[in-house]
């Protein structure tokens, strides 16, 4: 048998060869492995971009080639925001519950001004309120805000100071008495009371609900109502939702977030994804899901689904939703005033 010699000059050239074709497979690998991106949200969404995101990234993938991958993050939303802005969360988008937590990354330099203008309805995909769990058979006979202050009801919420359930449900205990003509001193003296008959703030939404739904403590739950929805069915019958005459207009808002999509080259992405929200395909998720969607068409769709209910914007109480921030949940602010924490 002759054995050929390969020359050292074609053993180098044979070697260059297979470290390019190995080279052009590692990419390519690397290529399939797709995108990502980080969705920071607040507490009770985690059922809705689960749902969302499974039938954006099929959408996406069909439609330009590229896979991606959406991690979720949840949370109180004010603490939320605060994890972004310390980079702990380096979101790529956010979906908050409210437009002061997604406006102080504006203020931090980490979103572009103007940011609410770049998505249809000034970035607000759906809209949502505040409404009671009550148990089975309503045995406090809870229908109003005043309910709520009757001699032994203890009042189940999260913590203002963290939670956009917990500031929605203190700003709709507030415009409660200032919808039906009562005195800034009266509505004051209302959400003092209604804190004395508050025994737990949890962080967030879902903590709150695990708390009255689960651990069985309080007389009745304040929440989202998509919450409230998913909370009652599934209680399995020892739990309902009670709508109050009125409420809080609640209007969560969604934006990418620059600093991190341009360091993660992934506006693109970012966009497309916030964009799906608006889509008929969206907007019958997040009806189906509890939210009430604004879209005219998939709203009348599901119109039995959301009771009427007299929602009163937050220009009632505020002039906007900085000076709603800054006059209630600021230091020394009226939470501050209102509540104090009962000793352990």
């Amino acid at each position: 048998m002759t054995v050929k010699k390969i020359s050292w000059t074609n053993a180098i050239a044979l070697a260059a060869v297979v470290l390019a074709i190995t080279a052009v497979v590692v990419k390519n690998v690397e290529g399939n492995t797709g995108r990502q991106l980080l969705n920071v949200s607040y507490d009770p969404t985690r059922e809705l971009y689960r749902d969302i995101d499974q039938q954006f990234v099929a959408k996406y993938e069909k439609e330009t080639h590229r896979q991606i991958k959406i991690k979720q993050s949840h949370g109180g939303s004010s603490r939320q925001s605060r994890a972004v802005i310390d980079g702990s969360a380096p979101a790529d988008v956010v979906t908050l519950g409210l437009y002061s937590d997604v406006d102080a990354l504006r203020k931090q330099g980490l979103i572009a001004e103007g940011w609410s203008k770049r998505l249809p309805n000034n970035s607000q995909p759906y809209a949502s309120t505040i409404v009671f769990v009550v148990r089975r058979g309503n045995p406090e006979k809870i229908h109003d805000w005043p309910d709520l202050l009757r001699p032994g009801v203890e009042i189940i919420t999260p913590d203002p100071k963290s939670s956009g359930n917990g500031k929605l449900s203190a700003l709709a205990a507030w415009g409660s008495v200032i919808k039906r003509g009562g005195t800034q001193e009266q509505a004051r003296a209302f959400l003092k009371a209604f804190y004395e008959h508050t025994t737990v703030l949890d962080t967030g939404a879902r903590a709150s609900a695990t708390t009255f739904a689960v651990e069985k403590v309080g007389d009745v739950h304040l929440t989202w109502e998509n919450e409230a929805i998913r909370e009652v069915a599934e209680s399995k019958g020892d739990l309902e939702i009670v709508y109050p005459p009125v409420s809080i207009l609640a209007q969560p808002y969604v934006a990418w977030v620059d600093a991190n999509t341009t360091r993660h080259r992934s506006e693109a992405d970012a966009r497309a994804y916030l964009q799906f929200l608006f889509s008929d395909e969206g907007q019958e998720t997040i009806a189906r899901s509890g939210y009430r969607p604004i879209n005219p068409q998939i709203a009348r769709k599901y119109s039995t689904q959301f009771p009427k209910i007299e929602l009163f914007p937050i220009t009632l109480i505020a002039r906007d939703w900085d000076d709603a921030r800054q006059k209630f949940f600021a230091e020394n602010g009226i939470i501050d005033l209102v509540y104090k924490p009962k000793p352990q």
